[in-house]
C-alpha cells in the first residue's frame, strides 16, 4: 500500500473525528454557559481555546473573550486551520484523493456533509441554534464512521482510518478532561467536595457519556468516578482504555517490531491495568500531560514508519 495512500486514508479519519470533537468542546462549554453559574464568559469559553490549542491565535483576532466570538473562530473560520469549517473540508479533500480506494457511500457522505457545512453562517448558526448545530456535526461524524464500517474492506485502507480516528480520540478526550476538571475542581485533593452536578453533567452529555456513567456507577456525579469512566473504563468507547485497546492491536498486525506498536504496547498496558489510584496518586493534571505527550509521540512514529507526511 502506497504511503501517500495510507497518509490521505489515515488523515482523513481524523480530521472527521476533530470536527467532531470540536464540536463537543463547544458544546459543553455552551451548556456550561446556560448554567446559572455560568455568568462569566471567560470562565466558561477560555478553556475551549485552551483545549484546541487556539488561544493565541484567537487573541491575535480578538479583544475579548465571548461566546460569539470563539463559537465563529473555533467553527466557522475558513482561516483557523482547526475550525469545524476547515477540519471538515481537509477530511474531503482526502477522502476526494483516494476515491477508488473508499466506497462510493462513504465519499458521499463525507461529501454531502460539506456541501452542506459551507453554506452555514454564523446568522443562520444562531437562527439554527447553537446546540443543533453542534449535534448536527456529531451525527454527520458517526454518519460517516458507520458507513465506513459497514462498507470498507478490512484492508490495511481501513486499518489506516482507525488509527486515524483513535489518536485523535484520545487526544481530544485527555485534552477536555484535563482543562475541564481544573475548571471545575480547582483543589485535587477535596474533589469530591467541590463537585457541581450540573456542570460535571454537562461535561459528561457533551461526552455522550451521561447514561453511560448512570449504568456503570449509579451514583450521583462524582469527579473521581467521571475520571475512571473517560480514562480507565475499557467498555467505554470514547475513554482513553478503549481508544488504545483499537490502536495498539492495529499497529502490532502492521509492524508488530515498529516503535509505535512498542510506544502503543506501552501505553495500552498501562491504561488496562491501571487503578483510579495510581492516576489520582500522581495528580490528574500530570497524568493527563503525559499521556498527551506519549499519544503525541505514537502518532509521530506512525507518520514516520508507514505515512508519506508524518505530521498536518
Amino acid at each position: 500500500m502506497l504511503s501517500r495512500t495510507a497518509a490521505n486514508l489515515y488523515w482523513m479519519a481524523r480530521y472527521v473525528e476533530r470536527a467532531e470533537n470540536m464540536a463537543r468542546i463547544l458544546d459543553v462549554s455552551h451548556r456550561m454557559s446556560q448554567l446559572p453559574a455560568g455568568q462569566d464568559a471567560t470562565r466558561e469559553w477560555l478553556p475551549a481555546l485552551v483545549i484546541s490549542g487556539q488561544r493565541p491565535a484567537f487573541e491575535a483576532r480578538y479583544d475579548d473573550v465571548s461566546a460569539g466570538h470563539v463559537i465563529a473562530f473555533m467553527a466557522l473560520d475558513p482561516d483557523n486551520p482547526a475550525s469545524i469549517l476547515a477540519t471538515l473540508r481537509e477530511a474531503r479533500e482526502n477522502a476526494r484523493a483516494e476515491r477508488n480506494m473508499l466506497p462510493t457511500e462513504v465519499f458521499e457522505s463525507l461529501n454531502t456533509t460539506w456541501l452542506e457545512m459551507r453554506e452555514i453562517h454564523y446568522s443562520r448558526l444562531v437562527e439554527w441554534g447553537f446546540r443543533e448545530f453542534f449535534e448536527w456535526v456529531k451525527e454527520r461524524s458517526q454518519l460517516f464512521a458507520g458507513v465506513l464500517g459497514g462498507t470498507m474492506l478490512t484492508t490495511d485502507a481501513y486499518y489506516f482510518t482507525r488509527l486515524g480516528t483513535f489518536i485523535e480520540r484520545a487526544d481530544n478526550t485527555a485534552r477536555l478532561l484535563d482543562v475541564k476538571y481544573h475548571v471545575l475542581v480547582p483543589d485535587e485533593a477535596n474533589a469530591d467536595e467541590a463537585v457541581d452536578y450540573y456542570q460535571w453533567g454537562a461535561v459528561l452529555r457533551a461526552m455522550s457519556a451521561f447514561k453511560a456513567y448512570r449504568l456503570t456507577y449509579r451514583d450521583t456525579i462524582k469527579p473521581r468516578l467521571v475520571v475512571d469512566l473517560l480514562v480507565l473504563h475499557r467498555q467505554f468507547p470514547r475513554s482513553l482504555h478503549a481508544c488504545y485497546a483499537e490502536i495498539h492491536p492495529v499497529l502490532d498486525s502492521l509492524r508488530s517490531t515498529s516503535e509505535a506498536a512498542r510506544l502503543s504496547g506501552e501505553m495500552y498496558a498501562r491504561l488496562r491495568y491501571g487503578r483510579p489510584q495510581d492516576v489520582t496518586r500522581r495528580g490528574l493534571h500530570r497524568f493527563l500531560t503525559d499521556f498527551i505527550t506519549r499519544n503525541t509521540q505514537v502518532s509521530n512514529e506512525i507518520g514516520r514508519t508507514f505515512l508519506f507526511t508524518p505530521t498536518r
